[in-house]
């Protein structure tokens, strides 16, 4: 029998903490504390009623060192659900106190981030893992070896992508963090990274980044790939969301186009945080190599001035900038 880890859990009052929650409870292991600075976690009630609970980290932090040094135990895995510029903070925090770490995505803001966190691996031996989920459905798997297979054919072939996300988010989502891009990211990190981590992990690494949008609730650009030329669109604006899916009653629009074919991957999410605390556990999860390319990815972004209507840009742009 498999022994029973320990977990702490920093973020738990957020959108994405119940997942963690589940997945802790579902591979058969404890959480033993939990912080944030919000105090409304009923959620807690339905996984863990008997975890300590924190609202200042400094109480945290001195119960996980007095824990250990009371129990003779350790917490074996922190999991980080905390605002995206927190990250970097708090996986240090969790290296540097003995436990591993499972950290939501985007893992860093930046590629230099990622640099310092693998010197602290080699001096605590701890590790970080991070929640790379759509690497795990089945849909972007089979894709993956599809594409895999046609490449062995034809090593030089170039895939034509568009990818389109819209998920819409009310006036509440520019007054939190979320729309702060300094602490977020802007909307490329915060809603775009898992998906430029799936490209890339399918058609290789990035040759060429354009950004022709740039706008608080909107964010658009292009990628050339070793094996795609990859038309982005992303947005929180319902507005955006085309006229037929919003005749449905839906607040959401997801698309990706692989040559004009669209890939169906709607479902299959409601497990993804579970199997990728199982693989974890198995020591089979994907650490900071693997984010690597994605945080680069969204850190150039950021840095970068839009173009506007020029090239080969999506054809969402017009929506905005008509």
């Amino acid at each position: 029998m498999t022994e029973k880890k320990n977990f702490a859990l920093i973020g738990a009052s957020g959108y994405i903490a119940p997942r963690h929650m589940r997945a802790i409870k579902d591979t058969g292991n404890e959480l033993v504390a939990a912080l944030d600075p919000y105090d409304g976690i009923g959620i807690m009630d339905s996984n863990f009623p008997q975890a300590d609970f924190f609202t200042e980290f400094e109480r945290f932090d001195r119960f996980v060192d007095k824990w250990r040094r009371k129990t003779g135990k350790k917490i074996d895995y922190i999991s980080i659900c905390s605002p995206n510029y927190l990250h970097d903070s708090h996986i240090r925090f969790a290296l540097k106190s003995g436990a591993d770490v499972i950290c939501e995505k985007p893992l860093v803001l930046n590629p230099w981030n990622i640099d310092q966190l693998k010197i602290i691996e080699e001096e605590t031996g701890q590790q970080v893992y991070n929640i790379l989920q759509l690497r795990l459905h089945p849909s972007i798997v089979a894709l993956k070896e599809k594409i895999a297979k046609e490449l062995e054919e034809n090593p030089d072939k170039i895939y034509d992508i568009d990818l389109t996300y819209l998920t819409s988010r009310g006036k509440w989502y520019f007054i939190s963090w979320k729309g702060d891009q300094a602490k977020s990211g802007g909307i490329a990190s915060n809603i775009g990274v898992h998906f430029y981590d799936m490209l890339t992990w399918i058609f290789g690494t990035v040759e060429e980044n354009i950004v022709h949008l740039k706008e608080e609730d909107a964010s658009a650009g292009y990628f050339k790939l070793k094996h795609a030329n990859v038309r982005w669109f992303l947005s929180v604006n319902y507005d955006y969301i085309p006229e037929a899916i919003r005749a449905t009653g839906q607040r959401t629009h997801r698309s990706i186009t692989v040559d004009d074919e669209e890939i169906e991957f709607s479902g299959g999410f409601t497990d993804l945080h579970t199997r990728s605390y199982k693989e974890i556990l198995r020591g089979k999860g994907f650490g900071l190599d693997e984010a690597y390319e994605s945080i680069s990815i969204v850190s150039t972004i950021r840095s970068q001035d839009a173009i506007g209507l020029k090239g080969e840009y999506h054809p969402f742009c017009k929506k905005v900038l008509g």
